[in-house]
C-alpha cells in the first residue's frame, strides 16, 4: 500500500512538473541587431504610467529567438532603403501588465491624459480595450516599434506615423482616415517591411506586431526585463 501510495505521488509530481510552463528561451535583440535604435519606454518615466514599470531592470529587448532572428532581417531589408526600426517594447513581464492594471483602476492618478489619453476617460480604458489584463507581449514574440531615417550625418529621425507611440486613440489604428496622407503610408510602409519577415500587425495599434509561429503561443512568462539575454 505505501508502495503504491509512493509511486502515485511521484507520478502526480511529475505530471504537475510537465504541465509547469517553462522558463521562455529569450535573447537580446542587440546581439543580432545591433543597428536597431532601442527606445524601450517602460524601463523609465517617458509613458503612460509616469514612472518606470514593474519588471522593467534596464532598457533592454528581449524577445523569443526566432522573433529576434526575424527582426534582424527586418532591420536588413530596411537598410537598404536608408531605414531602420526604432523599438519601444519588446517582451513584457507579467508583472508589468499587473502594474498598468493597477494604473489604469486609479482614476486619481490623471498625470498622463493630456498625452496619452486626450480623447478617452481613463474609466473607460479596460471597456476600450486599451488596458486588458494579460499581454501578447509576455509570450516573448510581440514588439512595439516604429521608423526612422538615417540623415546625412548619420543621426536617426523617426519618421511620422501620425500618432505617437502607445496613444490610446482611434487616430493609432494601422488604417485610420484621421492621419494625414504622408503618416499613414510610412504605417503602412512597416506593416509591409514586418510582414514580409513574418509579423502580423494588430489593427488598431499600428507599432504593434507578433511573429507568426511565435514559440509560446499559450504561455507567458514573468522573468523580468534585465542584462543581455535571459533563460
Amino acid at each position: 500500500m505505501r508502495g503504491r501510495c509512493g509511486l502515485a505521488g511521484l507520478a502526480a509530481l511529475l505530471a504537475a512538473c510537465a504541465a509547469a510552463p517553462r522558463s521562455p528561451r529569450l535573447v537580446s535583440l542587440a546581439e543580432l541587431a545591433p543597428t536597431v535604435s532601442l527606445d524601450i519606454r517602460y524601463a523609465g518615466p517617458d509613458n503612460f504610467v509616469g514612472a518606470p514599470v514593474d519588471g522593467y531592470e534596464g532598457p533592454v529587448c528581449l524577445l523569443s529567438e526566432p522573433a529576434a532572428r526575424a527582426l534582424a532581417l527586418v532591420q536588413r531589408d530596411l537598410e537598404e532603403e536608408g531605414l531602420g526600426l526604432r523599438v519601444f517594447d519588446c517582451y513584457r513581464p507579467r508583472r508589468a501588465v499587473a502594474h498598468f492594471v493597477r494604473w489604469a483602476r486609479d482614476l486619481g492618478d490623471q498625470r498622463t491624459k493630456a498625452a496619452y489619453y486626450p480623447r478617452v476617460e481613463k474609466a473607460q480604458l479596460f471597456a476600450e480595450g486599451y488596458i486588458a489584463e494579460r499581454s501578447g507581449h509576455s509570450r516573448g514574440s510581440t514588439v512595439d516599434l516604429g521608423l526612422v531615417a538615417r540623415q546625412p550625418g548619420g543621426s536617426l529621425a523617426e519618421l511620422d506615423m501620425g500618432t505617437p507611440f502607445d496613444l490610446f486613440d482611434p487616430r493609432s489604428h494601422t488604417e485610420s482616415q484621421e492621419v494625414p496622407p504622408a503618416a499613414r503610408a510610412n504605417r503602412l510602409r512597416l506593416r509591409a517591411a514586418l510582414a514580409r519577415r513574418g509579423f502580423r500587425n494588430l489593427p488598431v495599434e499600428w507599432w504593434h506586431y507578433t511573429l507568426e509561429g511565435e514559440p509560446y503561443p499559450d504561455r507567458d512568462f514573468d522573468v523580468p526585463v534585465r542584462g543581455a539575454a535571459t533563460r
